[in-house]
């Protein structure tokens, strides 16, 4: 299947080279898109020599910072306009292991609307982040299952493959929400539409190299819609079934 990995990039010069050549090396075939918003440090020039030598890399260098969930609606626009079969979604920081993309390809390839990396299915871990952002990330996972009825353990991931299929059947471009909100508000739309997710047990490293992206706003933002739509939905009577979701260990 014609895979494309998209790759969100905000002053990631220390890590792209290092990213790309894994990647490169776990999926030989796959193509990537190279997303990146304003960076100053050299992120595309780096990316764009890559490209030359490793063949099957496009970058798309945008003006402004527009966000994680922009970022992915414009790389799933283009894998639809350039017929893929599996779009993935993949930090530029290596916090996500490329090694595994294979294992996410594959479920797609078996069937799977959606292969999530999880980090809270047995065989999933976090290495390096402090207590207090392990807690708020668990807790934060515990909160959107509860308030949207989701049977995910790790709605949150941003360590994804998709069929192309789903996201244009599932009309995923016209998602609106930024940040991490983006994964919450994706597995949201495919549980309520009956959708096979399966979750996938990944090891999660904090970045060495650059500066999170994680902000105050980022977290707030999620904590404000997944509560709208919980309550939205609850008010309605149209809590998601659990009932759709596989779950690979």
């Amino acid at each position: 299947m014609r895979t494309l990995v998209i790759l969100p990039t905000h002053q990631e010069a220390g890590n792209i080279e290092k990213v790309m050549r894994r990647l490169r090396q776990a999926l030989p075939d796959a193509h990537v898109l190279v997303v990146d918003d304003a960076s100053t440090d050299g992120t595309c020039d780096t990316a764009r020599a890559l490209g030359e030598e490793l063949g099957n890399i496009d970058v798309m260098s945008r003006p402004t910072k527009n966000g994680l969930g922009n970022a992915y609606r414009t790389g799933f626009e283009w894998g639809l306009q350039h017929q893929f079969d599996v779009l993935c979604e993949m930090d530029a920081d290596l916090s996500h292991e490329p090694e595994v993309l294979p294992e996410l390809v594959s479920a797609a390839a078996m069937g799977a609307d959606l292969a999530i990396g999880s980090r809270y299915v047995p065989g999933g871990a976090i290495r390096g982040w402090p207590k207090n952002r392990l807690f708020l990330s668990r807790w934060g996972n515990r909160y959107v299952a509860l308030l949207l009825g989701l049977a995910i353990n790790d709605a949150t991931s941003g360590f994804r493959a998709f069929r192309a299929e789903t996201v244009r059947r599932f009309d995923l471009t016209s998602t609106t929400s930024d940040g991490y909100t983006f994964q919450v508000e994706t597995t949201y739309r495919l549980v309520r539409g009956g959708a096979r997710i399966v979750e996938i047990p990944i090891v999660f490293h904090e970045r060495i190299v650059g500066a999170s992206k994680m902000s105050g706003r980022i977290v707030r933002e999620a904590l404000l819609l997944v509560t709208i739509w919980g309550l939205r939905d609850i008010i309605r009577g149209r809590r998601a079934s659990p009932t759709v979701i596989s779950r690979e260990a």
